[in-house]
């Protein structure tokens, strides 16, 4: 069965504008409008197909939907607060460093220089 009307002659006026046979003035007299009517297939459904898949039903696609940016969120907030703990002891790290650097005996800065001597003989 064909349900679309049956197709109307389409014209070009003198003036270069488009319009359908049957719609023809008269006289003419200026541009016409030109409704043309577009018939669309059905919009494709093979994005729900491999998103529903075999057995996964539409509960479980919406919990993906709103679960993963939950779940992107979470990871991002735990990264950061790693990343902040690591700078965290890095400063720490290098205060602890700083102060027994100045505050080490002669003793202490003559082991150093043992240390780094004893290094280079051994290349």
């Amino acid at each position: 069965m064909n349900h679309l009307p049956e197709p109307v002659r389409v014209v070009q006026l003198p003036d270069g504008t488009h319009t359908y046979a049957d719609h023809l003035p008269a006289t003419y007299a200026g541009p016409q409008v030109v409704h043309q009517h577009i018939h669309q297939a059905a919009p494709d459904k093979t994005v729900q197909r491999i998103a529903l898949g075999s057995g996964v039903g539409a509960g479980a696609v919406a919990a993906g939907v709103y679960f993963g940016p939950l779940l992107i969120g979470a990871l991002t907030a735990i990264a950061a607060n790693i990343a902040f703990l690591a700078f965290l002891a890095l400063v720490l790290g290098w205060g602890v460093h700083t102060v027994v650097k100045s505050v080490g005996s002669p003793e202490a800065g003559a082991a150093v220089k043992n240390v780094a001597k004893a290094r280079r003989r051994g290349r």
